[in-house]
């Protein structure tokens, strides 16, 4: 039979006795806590383990019978998390704070926060959002886009934004990346007041101070957060937003504007304007390369810098390349790492293609699997075996993937030759517009500012669209090609509003703390500039990301960071990095009009 781990408190006083050394015995109340939180753990491991392999199944093999097999094993994990029993003891030792200790406070607020996505203190309510969720995911799977009359997938939008240079039919083109928008938003209205619904109930104010409270903050406090990153990060995105737009009125032989219109940009959401920069294109460099050989080489990665290798039931039950021509099978093409038993099956789900970006997002995803190794260790309970904070894992991932775009890396693999003579410029710029800069205007800036206005201001259903490209305008600088009315939905068109709301500014946060763990690591281990690296196979890179990584949720993030690298979360690292691009832009934009105000 499996036993439940011991607390931590219990471990420490056996050892103390076995030594000779008696310990006060725990209080009354932390011996509460301690059989409440066992049984807690276990009940929350097993039902995360079967509600993970129908989750896994749903993606892996989209049939109805594993949708309908996935929203089963959903509600029954709902039912154990969010039972009235399990709300109230947590409640009831919360208010005797002071007589436990913190792994157990931070496992109680970690069951709290579980409990209130599905509070059985209100079933029907709990059933009513359940079946909302699974409606809402069914719309947005099975969403058939149109160009022309004609069905286009969303690959194929992406494809042709990536490629054409026909500015009208690229407008169409964008124009059907967002016909999905009416038919999401009944749903979106009504999960809006049932996820806030939920919150309540269990005494937040809304749904995104809910997701807040996973940081330990409150709204007003996450909103000033990154409003204050983007306040420093601005003076550089002007510059390269004044680049960015002269370098497309170029491409399209238009005159220059003073927003950039939104069907200019290769990403449907303006969120990421990649293709920009050809010097810096090196998928040419994989051709010859196996989808095989990029996994095999991510995992080399890590274990070169002395983490285990992956667990045999990795290779067995991971879903890593696409599906073969011919296979009636579908599944989800958005890459994911899954813990699915808080243990040791840890599986990923890819479609790896001999190129960079799926080089990088191997190496990300990857950055997880290791992560969720590093924690599970008897010393962090079920309830905590997850990142710092909802920012943390991918942090981590994204920082794996900076490190393995990094020209010394790629030449130490064999990717790039030895003598490679790299236009650093051209691979700053295509890092800063690719992955950092414009991302970070979008997440920090329109989604968040959005989402909260919707679930914590409520916003008005009737003016979601207007709100939506206020802040496209206002802080990315950019514009639709004609005017957008309320029929539309722009943001519900971006799948994380549906399926994993208010939590854009996560990857926001996961950006900074990239560049911040990024600074530490090539200054104060490698002795090497930070925008020309190589990690591989240095053990004092491995220890100083393992003693983050096995901590999990035991410790206040704060705390983590401090303790790693001795600073606070901030643009710092960030805004250094790209201290030498910033200068380049300058001299580029050299008598052009700075900005669109």
């Amino acid at each position: 039979m499996h036993h439940p781990p011991l607390s931590l408190t219990k471990t420490v006083s056996l050892l103390l006795v076995s030594a000779g050394l008696a310990l006060a015995a725990p209080s009354p109340i932390q011996e509460r806590a301690d059989r409440f939180l066992a049984l807690a753990n276990a009940g929350y491991k097993g039902l995360y383990r079967v509600n993970s392999e129908a989750q896994w199944a749903a993606v892996t093999d989209v049939t109805p019978a594993h949708d309908a097999a996935s929203e089963t094993a959903g509600q029954a994990a709902a039912a154990f998390n969010g039972n009235p029993a399990l709300i109230n003891e947590a409640r009831d030792l919360l208010t005797h704070r002071a007589e436990l200790t913190e792994l157990a406070v931070r496992q109680l607020n970690q069951l709290l926060l579980n409990a209130a996505e599905g509070p059985m203190t209100n079933p029907s309510l709990v059933a009513a959002r359940v079946e909302a969720e699974t409606k809402q995911a069914s719309v947005l799977n099975s969403f058939e886009f149109k160009l022309d009359g004609k069905p286009i997938t969303a690959n194929q939008i992406d494809d042709k934004l990536d490629n054409s240079t026909d500015l009208n039919e690229r407008r169409r083109v964008w124009e059907a990346s967002k016909e999905s928008g009416p038919a999401l938003k009944p749903g979106l209205m009504k999960l809006r007041d049932l996820r806030n619904g939920c919150a309540q109930e269990l005494g937040h104010h809304d749904y995104f101070a809910l997701q807040v409270a996973a940081y330990g903050m409150k709204t007003e406090e996450m909103v000033k957060l990154h409003d204050d990153f983007l306040a420093q990060l601005r003076p550089l995105y002007l510059q390269l937003h004044t680049w960015t737009k002269y370098k497309l009125a170029e491409k399209f032989h238009q005159p220059v504007p003073k927003r950039i219109p939104a069907h200019w940009i290769n990403n449907r959401w303006s969120q990421e304007w990649g293709g920009l920069v050809e010097a810096a294109n090196i998928d040419d460099r994989f051709k010859d390369r196996t989808p095989e050989w990029i996994i095999k080489t991510a995992e080399q990665f890590y274990t070169g810098l002395g983490f285990g290798p992956l667990p045999p039931s990795f290779w067995a039950k991971s879903d890593l390349y696409p599906v073969k021509p011919g296979d009636p099978r579908k599944k989800n093409t958005h890459a994911s790492c899954w813990h699915i038993d808080l243990e040791n099956d840890i599986r990923s789900l890819q479609s790896i293609e001999s190129n960079s970006r799926w080089f990088y997002t191997a190496h990300h995803e990857l950055g997880h699997g290791y992560y969720f190794m590093a924690y599970t260790r008897p010393e962090v309970p079920p309830l905590l075996r997850t990142g710092a904070n909802p920012g943390y894992h991918e942090g981590i991932g994204e920082l794996i993937a900076l490190a393995s775009s990094q020209v010394p890396y790629l030449q130490s693999r064999g990717i790039l030759p030895a003598d490679f003579k790299a236009d650093a410029t051209a691979f700053l710029l295509d890092d800063a517009l690719s992955r950092s800069l414009p991302f970070m205007f979008w997440s920090s800036g329109t989604m968040m500012h959005w989402e909260a206005d919707v679930y914590s201001k409520n916003l008005p259903a009737d003016q979601w669209n207007a709100r939506w490209w206020q802040y496209v305008r206002d802080l990315q600088g950019v514009e639709p090609p004609s005017p957008r009315s309320e029929e539309w939905c722009d943001a519900a068109t971006k799948t994380h509003i549906n399926d994993n709301p208010c939590y854009y500014y996560s990857y926001a946060v996961a950006t900074v703390l990239k560049f911040q763990l990024h600074d530490h690591i090539a200054r104060k281990i490698l002795h090497q500039p930070p925008q020309a690296c190589n990690y591989a196979d240095n053990k004092e890179v491995g220890a100083f990301l393992k003693r983050i990584m096995e901590k999990g949720g035991t410790e206040d993030w704060r705390k983590v960071l401090k303790d790693a690298t001795g600073e606070e979360l901030s643009t710092r690292a960030m805004v250094e990095y790209f201290k030498p691009l910033q200068s380049w832009l300058e001299a580029q934009n050299k008598g052009r009009q700075i900005g669109w105000d």
